[in-house]
């Protein structure tokens, strides 16, 4: 498959990109192996999944330091680079800051620990309530005029804030959760994605799993486990979410793929979608997600999923 633009920005991606917050997020995750989250990268980056994401808060910096480690045995150019900011630390506790200083002073700080010259898509990962938010994407046009960054994005905005922060044009990328389950983006982020150009990545895609075809309604999660937290995997509606999910399983065979494959191909087959980063914590997830790409749906396939969700 072709690689996908990002937004107007000239960077070109494979379309399946890695979401790297299980390397080095040890504030998100328990027991993270860093050598494995490494070696995920690097084997990513060898058979060619060429985009990936990252943030400051993903281990408060450790994440950007372990792939900095492993961009240093690659060609700088043949790695797409994203991370994000706007945590800043008061007390015990982080806010969000979109300010212009600390922004920049972020970028600066993303690229050392990135140990690279250039960052090829800085986003604001969390509005703040302060600061305007086109005032915010202008100090990151700032940092792009000087070489440090070569495109902008956003993420969680709101449609609002979205065009607050694009009344100059200067955003190329919008991500945000998206996903089967939850559609809300169609009705007043995606017409706008696709009237300026701007790429959505979705965050969030299979749903921790759901919509990958892997539980069945007799599923019970440990204790601590996230998943008993969120609505999708409660009572009635985790029985229905599995009954739709066991819908998709035709389709899946006819292509002879997984679910999860027929979940990512619907998503790559929307005009607002280019880029799809699913997460992983093993090598043999982020190829196996990679096979997405492979798989065209028909106009039926795409009709049948677009009506049972």
């Amino acid at each position: 498959m072709r690689k996908k633009e990002l937004g107007h920005s000239g960077i070109h991606v494979f379309p399946i990109g890695l979401g790297a917050n299980a390397v080095g997020g040890h504030n998100l995750y328990p027991n993270l192996d860093e050598e494995k989250g490494k070696a995920l990268v690097r084997d990513g980056i060898k058979n060619g999944v060429d985009f990936i994401d990252t943030a400051f808060i993903y281990g408060e910096g450790r994440s950007e330091e372990l792939i900095g480690e492993v961009l240093q045995e690659f060609k700088r150019e043949d790695v797409i680079l994203a991370t994000k900011a706007a945590h800043r630390k008061d007390g015990d506790q982080y806010v969000f800051d979109n300010s212009p200083a600390f922004l920049k002073a972020s970028v600066d700080d993303a690229l050392k620990r990135l140990n690279v010259n250039y960052i090829d898509l800085f986003y604001i990962h969390f509005p703040d309530k302060e600061t305007p938010k086109r005032d915010a994407v202008a100090a990151l046009q700032e940092m792009k005029e000087a070489g440090k960054i070569r495109s902008i994005g956003v993420s969680n905005f709101s449609i609002e804030q979205l065009k607050d922060a694009n009344q100059d044009g200067y955003v190329d990328v919008y991500q945000g959760e998206y996903n089967l389950l939850n559609r809300e983006a169609e009705k007043e982020l995606f017409p706008y994605m696709l009237e300026h150009t701007i790429s959505f990545i979705p965050y969030f895609p299979l749903v921790s799993g759901l919509l990958a075809g892997k539980y069945t309604e007799d599923t019970v999660f440990p204790e601590g486990d996230l998943r008993n937290q969120q609505g999708h995997f409660q009572g009635t509606t985790f029985k229905r979410n599995i009954e739709k999910v066991n819908q998709l399983k035709p389709i899946a065979q006819k292509h002879h793929v997984d679910v999860a494959h027929i979940v990512l191909a619907w998503y790559l087959a929307r005009p607002e979608i280019d880029i799809i980063i699913p997460g992983a914590k093993r090598a043999e997830q982020l190829l196996d997600n990679a096979k997405s790409v492979e798989v065209t749906l028909t106009e039926e396939d795409k009709r049948f999923i677009d009506t049972l969700f």
